[in-house]
């Protein structure tokens, strides 16, 4: 069956906003077995951000659910495939600042320590993800976005979300894996 991008973002959200898990990499897997969801693509721009708010709230987050993954869907879908070798910043990534965004309503005109706050998380993993280089991986990038966010939320802002080790079993269906420089390969 053809999805388009709005089609792949209701069928996460569907899927997504019972989840219980406080583990964003565990509800983001989940999702990422589902047929609808490419190996790459830019469903990631709403999905990878959709699970950090899944766990968010599922940690203790005070935040509505459906609200925040309407106001992130509506950010994600302009963000445009390819955003990695593009734009320079991978859409991951985006994804996960957009949803802190959402999360701690910052706009451009924010004075607060959020607007710096989203900043620092978004450097700090961009600059990760410089070292390991390319080719694309919407897995490998989704997984380092989501352990970083999971440790910065739970310092900055003391929300407990649960990270255990990260394995990535996708390997095999990219092209473009780029094996041992992964953090998340296991041979």
């Amino acid at each position: 069956m053809e999805y388009t991008l709005e089609n792949k973002y209701d069928l996460i959200k569907q899927d997504i906003v019972n989840n219980p898990s406080k583990n964003p990499v565990t509800i983001v897997r989940e999702m990422m077995h589902r047929e609808f969801i490419s190996i790459h693509g830019p469903e990631h721009h709403y999905l990878d951000g959709a699970a950090f708010l899944t766990a968010y709230k599922n940690a203790g987050g005070d935040i509505d659910l459906e609200r925040c993954l309407d106001e992130l869907a509506k950010r994600a879908v302009k963000m445009p495939g390819a955003m990695c070798a593009y734009w320079g910043v991978c859409g991951s990534l985006a994804s996960v600042g957009a949803a802190l965004s959402v999360i701690h309503g910052t706009t451009p005109l924010s004075t607060d320590d959020y607007y710096k706050d989203n900043m620092e998380y978004t450097s700090t993993v961009l600059k990760e993800m410089s070292k390991i280089g390319g080719a694309r991986c919407c897995k490998r990038n989704a997984f380092l976005s989501l352990v970083y966010a999971a440790r910065f939320v739970k310092d900055k802002y003391n929300i407990p979300m649960e990270i255990n080790d990260v394995i990535c079993e996708f390997s095999p269906l990219n092209k473009q894996c780029i094996g041992n420089r992964c953090p998340f390969y296991r041979a």
